[in-house]
């Protein structure tokens, strides 16, 4: 009986010891908890409950100290900063806060850092990036699908609703993406989006809690398990963020911090969504105005990053989930809408931090030289501004893509889009840094674009394999996904993958629940995509290219160790190329392989290429 009461007791005092981590008083504190030895100093607390800016707040622990603490227009705020020394060690801090001789303690845990070894890798032009919506890719865990306390739960019946894709069915299938030659991963946001069911956030795009993922993708847990998997089988992770914007139905949006933590719909209205704006010379106060203090949509409050403790905030919150989950990488949202001053400062302290990360900023303009203004330390402009970007998402390589196989052949059209998009690559800092693709999450599927043409389909993406920079592949493209007689809705091009869900009749996965077609296909992808992964011309090589002819476009990557020749012919017929036109390169070699199939091309002469055709060939 004494040991039971024992037990009982000393439950009864764990209990108590829990309650007391975060006392009633105290809501919401975020970040959760932080860690010792980090690569910054500093620590942003942000505290909410009633009535907390009236406390003021101390702390007594071993290297570490309160440098700051604010309160702001809401008295149910208190932000704390700390300067956490290299002397402090892991342990629970107790942070005391008083207001008029009344004291309340807050715990705060400060973690042991993990072993940064094979974590925070970055990303570059030796990977393939698939990106996927884990919402559209697999239900790993249908517990999850409807989640007490969230407004919305899946509904398979309504594409525009959520259909059940979760983290778990990610995991579930890592093995499919890694054999299909992929090098890296990203989809869009998993961090929780608790909107209304009409407004469709399975996108992810309208956070309301930065610190948490959404429990219908699964947990912060299970999140860092699948950057941990994903790690084991030799592939990074890239994160989706937004500091452009957040969801109305953020917390915060019910007692905003200051009155201009977001900015004001009344007074800018919604975005122009002119992204050249930003980096146009003659542009009007009122248009700037507009493009970066404007909301995106009506639902999505636009921050203000002027506002110093949110640029903080949001600073911190990136470092955070870095530490936290081990990822390579992020692909931030909307580069181009928020405060130009702050994103750079934002991915200078990132990058500082974490020197082996990298950053693709999504700068979804229309000519090259507003998309190069994104990218860290452009040539040529002498406006005083630099991004601190690696990459950017070269939608100009989209675009040019998409007219190549839907134009008349010309000096100016059909392939010589893709010359002329490229012969601009004197305006980027570092074009092998460029993110390539064919198609995303916002854009008809490449298949559909190219009118169903299996050989212009096929052309395309061996082009985004072997031109300069890091290309990204969106699900699905690996079956030549089309519409699905869609029209053309956002869900026309974010379908569930077969055999993702239970009570699917098919399964894309295996080898039998494809079709012969989506088997041909998915093999031809995975050859090409796989060689592409030891292909050292292509990681590092230099790109040569010679002006089109004739709907004909041929350039070559050349490294030490590896040549390698491209032959685009998109017209109906073989065409026969003059070799002396490209002696500069091929002299010294005989013949070229066939990266895919294997078949030798005589290059000692004139040589022919069968129509709609892109050829890659190894040197020898």
């Amino acid at each position: 009986m004494k040991k039971i009461c024992s037990l009982f007791l000393f439950l009864f005092l764990l209990s108590i010891l829990a309650q007391a981590q975060t006392p009633q008083e105290i809501q919401i504190v975020d970040p959760p908890f932080w860690w010792v030895e980090m690569p910054v100093n500093e620590l942003q607390l942000q505290l909410y409950g009633e009535e907390l800016g009236h406390y003021r707040a101390s702390v007594e622990y071993p290297g570490v100290e309160i440098t700051a603490q604010y309160a702001v227009d809401s008295p149910n705020y208190l932000f704390l900063y700390f300067d956490i020394s290299e002397d402090a060690r892991a342990g629970t801090m107790p942070i005391t806060l008083t207001r008029d001789g009344k004291s309340i303690t807050l715990n705060y845990e400060l973690k042991t850092r993990e072993s940064q070894e094979g974590r925070h890798q970055g990303f570059d032009a030796s990977d393939v990036i698939y990106l996927m919506m884990p919402d559209r890719f697999a239900n790993g865990d249908p517990s999850n699908d409807s989640v007490e306390g969230l407004l919305e739960a899946a509904d398979r019946s309504n594409p525009e609703r959520r259909q059940g894709g979760d983290i778990q069915g990610v995991m579930d299938h890592l093995d499919y993406i890694k054999d299909l030659g992929m090098t890296a991963i990203w989809f869009t946001p998993i961090i929780e989006n608790d909107m209304a069911a009409e407004y469709g956030a399975y996108h992810g795009y309208a956070a309301t809690d930065l610190y948490r993922v959404d429990r219908r993708y699964g947990s912060n847990e299970e999140y860092k398990k699948l950057v941990e998997e994903a790690h084991q089988k030799d592939m990074k992770v890239i994160m989706d963020m937004i500091h452009n914007h957040i969801g109305d139905r953020h917390w915060w949006m019910d007692d905003l911090p200051t009155s201009d933590w977001v900015h004001d719909i009344e007074e800018y209205g919604t975005t122009n969504f002119r992204g050249a704006v930003a980096s146009d010379p003659y542009a009007s106060e009122y248009d700037s105005d507009k493009l970066m203090n404007g909301w995106f949509v009506k639902e999505m409050p636009d921050l203000n990053q002027k506002n110093e403790l949110l640029a903080d905030y949001l600073i911190q919150n990136t470092i955070w989930w870095i530490e936290y989950s081990g990822i390579d990488g992020i692909r931030m949202d909307t580069y181009v809408y928020p405060d130009q001053q702050y994103m750079a400062r934002w991915a200078k302290e990132v990058l500082e931090a974490y020197p082996n990360f990298n950053i693709v900023g999504e700068s979804w303009v229309n000519t090259v030289p507003a998309e190069a203004y994104w990218q860290y330390d452009e040539p040529g402009v002498d406006d005083g501004y630099d991004s601190n970007l690696p990459s950017v998402t070269d939608f100009q390589i989209a675009n040019a893509i998409r007219q190549a196989f839907n134009e008349d052949f010309g000096w100016l059209n059909g392939l010589s889009k893709l010359y002329y998009v490229l012969s601009q690559d004197f305006v980027y800092a570092d074009p092998m840094l460029n993110v390539n693709f064919l198609d995303n999450h916002d854009m008809g599927r490449i298949y559909e674009t190219v009118g169903k043409d299996e050989d212009y389909f096929k052309m395309a993406y061996a082009f985004l394999m072997t031109t300069r920079g890091i290309p990204q592949v969106y699900y699905g493209t690996e079956l030549m996904m089309g519409h699905e007689n869609r029209g053309g809705d956002d869900e026309a091009w974010r379908q569930t993958m077969p055999g993702g869900w239970p009570d699917d009749d098919r399964s894309v996965f295996t080898e039998k629940g494809r079709t012969d077609k989506e088997n041909e296909i998915l093999d031809w992808i995975s050859e090409l995509t796989t060689w592409r992964k030891d292909a050292a011309a292509i990681h590092e090589g230099r790109l040569v290219h010679f002006v089109p002819e004739n709907n004909t476009y041929v350039y070559f990557r050349v490294h030490e160790k590896q040549t390698v020749m491209v032959v685009m012919n998109a017209n109906e017929e073989p065409y026969t190329f003059n070799r002396t036109r490209f002696a500069e390169i091929l002299n010294g070699f005989e013949h070229g392989v066939n990266v895919v199939s294997g078949e030798k091309i005589d290059v000692s002469g004139d040589f022919e290429v069968s129509g709609k055709t892109t050829g890659v060939w190894e040197l020898r």
